[in-house]
């Protein structure tokens, strides 16, 4: 996956841009109340569910099903929305090796 410099993305900058995205969601009461909610976390173990392999990549996946606030997203942090998919492989993998 290409970054934005034309370079293979790292997974530190995908965690750097999916970690951003939690943030943003943090931001939005009604957002981060969604996310908890689908992905079944309670707001009393965030923190340790962040540290769980795969919690960044599915931060990114909840941004992707939502374009307006995906689109939110990029434009408040710069990023364009292709970024987003490029970090979610990287953290995660192909969505077809999961099925």
């Amino acid at each position: 996956m290409l970054g934005g410099n034309g370079k293979s993305m790292t997974v530190e900058k995908a965690e750097e841009i999916a970690t951003e995205a939690l943030l943003h969601l943090t931001r939005d009461p009604d957002q981060v109340g969604r996310f908890l909610a689908v992905s079944g976390i309670g707001p009393e173990s965030i923190r340790t569910a962040a540290s769980e392999p795969g919690f960044l990549a599915g931060v990114l996946e909840f941004l992707m099903t939502d374009e307006a606030l995906l689109l939110a997203y990029c434009e408040n942090a710069g990023v364009r929305p292709t970024m987003i998919a490029a970090a979610r492989f990287v953290l995660a993998g192909d969505p077809a090796d999961h099925v």
